[in-house]
């Protein structure tokens, strides 16, 4: 009987160690290494059938080699398409993470259905009959696509070689193990293993594998770090499932841009694509209220026009309460120790609460002046016109100072009717090529000025 083979692992970077410490060396954290059982076989099923002579690598002069830009497969979803960069490369791996019950396996469930490719989803937690009940739900019309439940890759790669699908989908990850590996589904030796298998196979077959990754308590995706790190393309699958509005995120892209993102509308019917967000960020109120202005931020590569509400009341306690909902706190003082310094508005003894509607959070310094706008519109109980946005930051001498790409914000606000938008005197616009009104300013008490008189 051959010897069984045991060696520690690191839970939180996947790091292996020759026995047990209570401190991981690599990454520093405390009681993350556990003993795992790794057995490995020399032969597996799923390896190319050339031999050992065809499969060594040889170095190949960099001018000598032949490149053809392969087409990618469309998702025939927009906002997929857009945060990957055009659609599925063939070969690559692409790993999904997010929050449970936020919609991963709702979103791949939903693209395999309406893929013209045909497709395999391999789901390792729902039963063949759950998943027909939520894809019913979603698509009821027929399509290219194949269910099977299993968990040992194995057996996955021998109904791949029998159907020969264009497209894997695998949810998830987690549940995922090889006979290769004798420890349990989901440890640090079966989530590396079963990867390292997929990759291959994307790659020797050229067809794309999605993976669903389940997160940890964190917010990391559950794993090694290494796990990120071996896929061509990380997204992250965002949003409270207080609301309906999902994000979806590129944080690692060999194929494309990380600064897209995709917004997609939880309904029953499964997700929506929202093309035109800003539509949805401000609300359709035709009331005139104080204490509301729009900003025109951006969320990587893409314009949105957001509604930033405010609310300034007397403190009833001694000290004033300052909350915010989407924005960052320390930067709402900023603003108000700016707006007492510079122009004179007394706030140290009001409360003062600042919400971004839409459940989004924002860091885009572009926004403070709609903020301002929108604290001093609560304080002086003024509305501020709603074809009116702002998009410009503020310092701490109380200037006005010019943010990146902004004819793009111009774009977008006069692309949703927008008659004015405020923005910084020294920003660079090419003149002539915009028909809404452009209001330039140097300071804060020349916002005063034209909100007020």
């Amino acid at each position: 009987m051959a010897k069984v083979k045991t060696s520690y692992y690191c839970q939180s970077c996947g790091a292996q160690h020759s026995k047990w410490q209570g401190q991981c060396s690599s990454c520093r954290q405390w009681n993350t290494i556990v003993e795992e059982v790794v057995q490995k076989k020399e032969e597996k099923q799923w390896a190319s059938s050339r031999s050992k002579e065809e499969r060594i690598a040889k170095p190949v002069n960099i001018s000598q080699i032949t490149f053809s830009q392969e087409p990618r497969l469309d998702t025939k979803d927009g906002e997929l398409n857009r945060v990957l960069g055009g659609g599925l490369v063939p070969g690559s791996l692409t790993l999904l993470g997010g929050e449970p019950g936020i919609g991963k396996s709702t979103l791949l469930l939903q693209i395999s259905l309406q893929l013209p490719y045909k497709t395999l989803y391999v789901s390792g937690e729902e039963s063949l009959q759950q998943i027909k009940m939520r894809a019913e739900r979603i698509n009821p019309a027929p399509s290219n696509c194949f269910i099977l439940t299993e968990t040992k890759t194995q057996s996955i790669f021998q109904q791949i070689s029998r159907l020969e699908p264009e497209v894997v989908i695998i949810d998830s990850i987690q549940t995922l193990h090889s006979d290769y590996i004798e420890s349990s589904p989901g440890s640090i030796s079966q989530i590396r293993e079963t990867t390292a298998e997929l990759i291959k196979y994307a790659k020797d077959s050229g067809v794309p594998v999605l993976l669903i990754g389940h997160i940890n308590k964190e917010g990391n995706i559950a794993g090694p770090k290494v796990l990120e790190h071996m896929v061509d393309t990380v997204l992250q699958f965002e949003g409270d499932r207080n609301f309906v509005f999902r994000i979806l995120r590129a944080h690692k892209n060999r194929f494309g841009s990380t600064n897209e993102l995709g917004i997609y509308e939880m309904q029953g019917e499964g997700l929506r694509q929202v093309s035109n967000p800003s539509e949805i960020l401000i609300s359709k109120n035709d009331e005139e209220l104080s204490g509301t202005s729009i900003a025109a931020t951006l969320e990587g590569m893409r314009p949105l026009m957001i509604e930033i509400q405010a609310l300034v009341s007397t403190a009833v306690y001694g000290t004033p309460q300052r909350s915010t909902t989407g924005y960052n706190a320390k930067r709402l003082n900023m603003l108000l120790a700016v707006l007492e310094k510079r122009a004179g508005f007394k706030l140290a003894a009001k409360d003062v609460f600042l919400n971004i509607t839409g459940g989004i959070t924002v860091d885009d310094p572009a926004i403070d002046l709609a903020v301002v706008a929108a604290i001093l519109s609560s304080n002086e109980d003024i509305s501020v016109d709603r074809s009116i946005c702002f998009a410009a930051e503020v310092g701490l001498a109380g200037e006005i100072r010019s943010v990146p790409r902004i004819e793009q914000r111009i774009s977008e606000a006069e692309k949703l009717g927008f008659s004015h938008i405020v923005v910084s005197k020294n920003a660079k616009i090419s003149k002539g090529s915009f028909s809404i009104n452009i209001q330039r300013m140097g300071r804060i008490e020349d916002l005063v000025e034209f909100l007020f008189g």
